[in-house]
């Protein structure tokens, strides 16, 4: 009985087809994975919001706006430290590791102002956390506004914020996306592959000929 030649030229064929579909596979799964994942935690983490108070560094008349300049960026360092926070934490009521965990403080280079953000999922208590720490840096910097005369004037207070400043699900979905097509890749990068290399050698051997093609080729 002979073999049909057409057999063992789709076999390779199908082969083929089969390694370029397990790894385009794997890349999907891990998309899909990644994003149903992060679009859970976007959906199940509670929202965070941010709310922002600003001071600004004023000058005395014994002093200049390049003194003022730099003694805010020297304020914006302290807004965060225990000495600090710790007289915020009496006005607003909660542990100053709440503070440390929840108040941000930036500077500008250009201009003498200190912003003060605080975060929290309670949107009142992120304005609370941001006024107090505000009031209290206004108060440590004009005990020594005789010293360094630069004063503490508080430009902006810190409103309650209407929207959450968290990533949304679709937004946590499309990372998670990303991550899981990226961890697709590596695991492709990284997979055995002497089993898929051995089948792809052994589909390309040919067929043994029968008796009667050898007698046709002698």
């Amino acid at each position: 009985m002979t073999d049909n030649p057409t057999r063992h030229r789709r076999q390779p064929g199908r082969l083929a087809r089969a390694c370029l579909l397990r790894p385009w596979s794997l890349l999907a799964a891990g998309a899909l994975v990644g994003g149903l994942l992060g679009v859970a935690y976007g959906t199940l983490k509670a929202p965070t919001y941010t709310a922002t108070s600003y001071v600004v560094a004023v000058p005395t008349e014994k002093s200049d706006s390049a003194s003022a300049l730099g003694f805010a960026q020297a304020y914006g360092r302290t807004a965060t430290q225990l000495a600090v926070l710790g007289d915020a934490q009496s006005s607003v009521g909660v542990p100053v590791r709440t503070l440390q965990r929840s108040v941000r403080a930036a500077t500008s280079p250009d201009a003498p102002m200190i912003a003060v953000s605080a975060t929290s999922p309670r949107p009142g208590l992120a304005s609370d956390m941001a006024n107090a720490v505000t009031r209290a840096l206004t108060r440590h910097a004009n005990e020594t506004k005789s010293s360094t005369h630069v004063e503490l004037i508080q430009f902006s207070r810190a409103v309650r914020p209407t929207d959450p400043t968290s990533a949304s699900p679709m937004v946590t979905g499309l990372v998670g996306t990303s991550a899981g097509g990226l961890l697709g890749g590596l695991a492709l990068l990284v997979r055995p592959r002497r089993a898929e290399d051995d089948d792809a050698r052994s589909a390309s051997v040919p067929g043994p000929a029968t008796a009667t093609d050898v007698r046709g080729q002698l």
